[in-house]
């Protein structure tokens, strides 16, 4: 159950910009390093996101800062290039991301009840 003071501290971090919402929907499915983040990314929107490897860590820089990633322990110690950082999702980024999802449902059936894209709109 989210609390009033999680629940005000993912509004605080809302809206997301859609590149830092793209590197915490990466991070859904696991730790990643940046390149492999950087990667997936580029893979999720056919090309159309392209992040230069210092934006990307500056994006990364500012959701530790946040607190919506962390570098996990465990995946340092055990890659055998110690070199690469891995970043993790955090319960906050977690749930920031969630929220973030849900705001853009919301817009896109806003959207499709306006037969403005196609959906659920009112000719439908």
């Amino acid at each position: 159950m989210v609390t009033g003071r999680e629940r005000d501290e993912v509004s605080r971090l809302l809206p997301l910009k859609p590149v830092l919402f793209w590197v915490l929907l990466v991070l859904v499915d696991g730790a990643s390093h940046g390149y492999g983040i950087l990667k997936e990314i580029e893979a999720r929107t056919n090309g159309a996101i392209q992040l230069e490897p210092g934006n990307l860590y500056r994006f990364l820089r500012r959701l530790l800062d946040d607190g919506l990633i962390h570098e996990p322990e465990e995946a340092r110690d055990s890659d055998a290039d110690s070199r690469r950082r891995y970043y993790d999702l955090t319960p906050l980024g977690r749930a920031v991301v969630r929220a973030e999802a849900e705001r853009m449902q919301e817009l896109v059936l806003a959207a499709q009840a306006r037969d403005l894209i196609e959906g659920r709109g009112a000719g439908t």
